[in-house]
């Protein structure tokens, strides 16, 4: 499938399938009311000091996440109705799509841990603990200057030193640029991972890092950073049109309830039918 059509036909496919939209925004609006009222009646039971309002705040999160994990099981069925090219979107399954979302949160945290852990190792290699360490030193000394000032005899101390914040600077310089690098091609991964999930539904299959590696290839790198990147686009020029809409009108900022889900259902359609030149 060409990129262009990909875009469009997966722009056009929340529209073509209102109903489970209109499902897939209320479940994400019980979501919001489970967690939010969890959150407060956390907040309210710290404040009166009464132990109920802990539990049933518990209990309020605890729901959330469930449902949570069930908008996520079926975002994956989104992307599998991509990959198998039908107009339809899925129904709703909920022992399924919770277990699938369970599913994809294990490949986002696999997919995710690998870069986290190898920023961890370049942050030592480069000796940022040391250096910040070598820099707290440094100023824990500054305050000396104040009693060597008033004090003829004393030598004065000198402070924090332009050394010491350049090679800092240039450790966590060097560190987050391979940290970005690491993590958008490890977010191209995750999203072959995905993909290979919806797939074939094996979760072994999904966290194969080297076939999703592959995958990329087998699609045509070009391809796939390119359909990525428009997805992308066209997602972030939405929300600047509306971010800037809802500054202007304030009320109208309630518009997010249904357009964020809609771009949910374009991105995992367009994933879907990108997978599916190799599925």
């Amino acid at each position: 499938m060409e990129i262009m059509d990909i875009i469009k036909e997966a722009f056009l496919f929340p529209s073509q399938n209102l109903e489970k939209l209109a499902i897939y925004i209320v479940i994400t609006f019980v979501v919001g009311i489970l967690i939010g009222g969890g959150v407060i009646l956390t907040a309210f039971g710290a404040y009166a000091g009464e132990f109920i309002y802990v539990i049933l705040s518990v209990i309020l999160i605890i729901l959330g996440i469930i449902v949570s994990f069930i908008i996520s099981g079926y975002q994956l069925g989104i992307l599998k109705s991509g990959i198998d090219q039908v107009p339809e979107a899925p129904s709703f399954d909920w022992k399924n799509d919770m277990i699938n979302g369970v599913k994809m949160l294990i490949v986002s945290i696999v997919y995710f841990i690998i870069p986290m852990i190898i920023t961890l190792i370049i942050a030592l290699i480069t000796n940022i603990p040391g250096q910040f360490i070598d820099l707290f030193e440094q100023a824990a000394v500054a305050p000396a200057n104040v009693t060597a000032a008033t004090n003829a005899t004393a030598p004065i101390v000198s402070g924090v030193s332009d050394a010491a914040i350049a090679a800092l600077g240039t450790s966590i310089a060097i560190t987050a640029i391979i940290a970005a690098v690491l993590f958008i091609i490890f977010a191209f991964l995750h999203t072959m991972g995905e993909s290979r999930l919806a797939n074939t539904g094996s979760l072994g299959e999904a966290l194969n890092i080297p076939e999703a590696f592959k995958d990329i290839t087998r699609i045509g790198v070009g391809k796939v950073v390119a359909v990525i990147i428009l997805m992308i686009v066209v997602v972030s020029v939405i929300s600047g049109i509306l971010g800037y809409i809802y500054g202007q009108v304030p009320q109208l900022s309630i518009l997010s309830v249904i357009v964020t889900p809609y771009l949910t259902f374009f991105a995992q359609r367009a994933t879907g039918l990108l997978y599916s030149d190799i599925a």
